[in-house]
């Protein structure tokens, strides 16, 4: 989409999706240090679309990637699991927080198997408007005196099998069963002084859509019987 509107004015929102995308290349191996430096530096200096595409061209997840989030559509609702579902892609692999913090949130794919690792920092990983590299993710965690938090959409089910040494590692949401067609979430992996969390929650508007539908209802309920 990118390619057609080149001149288009990038915002904040977009830069970001490019530096995270650049993040997870030096983390897996794909760039070099120096090189992450000189593309990161681009991605905030860019003011374009135009000036953006280049800076991730060569990198698997790009072709792979949403579309920029300025150029989206906001329904209220996340896409059905058969588009969310993106087989044969690679998505988001690595986050890191070492004394400090990392998030994946808002519409990113998330690869068939991705790793967090917090030393004395914080992760969030939100999955109710992402999409999955296959129909399951394996998630595995490393809480070091850190956390990572967990948010997955109703729907999707949830299987826990981490280890909780002096922090937990919270099995709350484990064995609910999912729906038809919704991708399977393991999450393993280590709290050491920590703690690793896995919440199920719906997206502000899609609360805001179902508590507008019940009103309806209440406010209707003979011409709904009709």
């Amino acid at each position: 989409m990118t390619e057609d509107l080149p001149e288009l004015r990038a915002s904040d929102a977009d830069r970001e999706r490019v530096a995270e995308i650049l993040r997870d290349a030096v983390a897996e191996g794909r760039l070099a240090m120096e090189e992450f430096d000189e593309r990161l530096d681009a991605a905030y200096k860019a003011r374009t679309y135009g000036e953006l595409e280049p800076l991730t061209a060569d990198l698997p997840v790009a072709a792979a990637g949403p579309a920029p989030l300025s150029l989206r559509k906001e329904s209220g609702a996340p896409a059905p699991w058969s588009e969310r579902i993106v087989s044969g892609t690679e998505g988001s692999a690595v986050g890191i927080a070492l004394l400090g913090g990392f998030q994946r949130k808002g519409r990113w794919t998330i690869g068939r198997r991705f790793t967090a690792a917090c030393l004395m920092g914080g992760g969030e990983i939100d999955l109710r408007e992402a999409h999955f590299a296959g129909p399951e993710v394996v998630i595995t965690c490393w809480a070091v005196m850190g956390g990572v938090n967990i948010v997955v959409p109703p729907g999707v089910e949830v299987d826990v099998r981490g280890l909780g040494i002096m922090g937990g590692f919270d099995a709350g949401e484990d064995g609910v069963p999912g729906d038809p067609g919704a991708p399977r979430v393991i999450v393993k992996g280590l709290a050491l002084m920590g703690g690793v969390g896995v919440e199920r929650k719906l997206l502000r508007a899609e609360k805001r859509r179902l508590k507008e539908e019940r009103r309806r209802l209440a406010d209707n309920p003979r011409k709904e019987l009709d």
